[in-house]
């Protein structure tokens, strides 16, 4: 079964840094492609990041900003958010699909398997 457990949302300040993490199992991390994507209050869930096979991915808002990072003995994924603004402000998913796709056509579409939110709130 897999399953995917993010953590390290909370209250930032904005300007400032937040690390998210996602622990997953149940699958062979290599081959899969796993993703951030987060859903505002009242907006529509979207893509904020994948990884697969090395290669990363992003949405243009947060280029520049957020990295994604996985250790594939650990089966873990971070995504280390900078320069963190108000509209970050998101619940936040970790997501995975085995890789039949590109990882732009995951960030764009969504992926198979997701697991439990976490809440970063970013104050102005």
């Amino acid at each position: 079964e897999v399953q995917l457990q993010a953590s390290g949302g909370g209250l930032v300040q904005a300007g400032g840094s937040l690390s998210l993490s996602c622990e997953a199992s149940g699958f062979t991390f290599d081959d899969f492609a796993v993703g951030w994507f987060h859903q505002a209050p009242g907006k529509e869930r979207e893509g904020v990041s994948v990884i697969s096979d090395g290669n990363t991915y992003y949405a243009d808002s947060v280029k520049g900003r957020f990295t994604i990072t996985s250790d594939n003995v650990k089966n873990t994924v971070w995504l280390q958010m900078n320069s963190l603004e108000a509209e970050d402000t998101a619940v936040y998913y970790c997501a995975a699909a085995y890789k039949y796709y590109s990882g732009i056509h995951y960030l764009t579409y969504g992926m198979d398997y997701w697991g439990k939110g976490t809440l970063v709130t970013v104050s102005s």
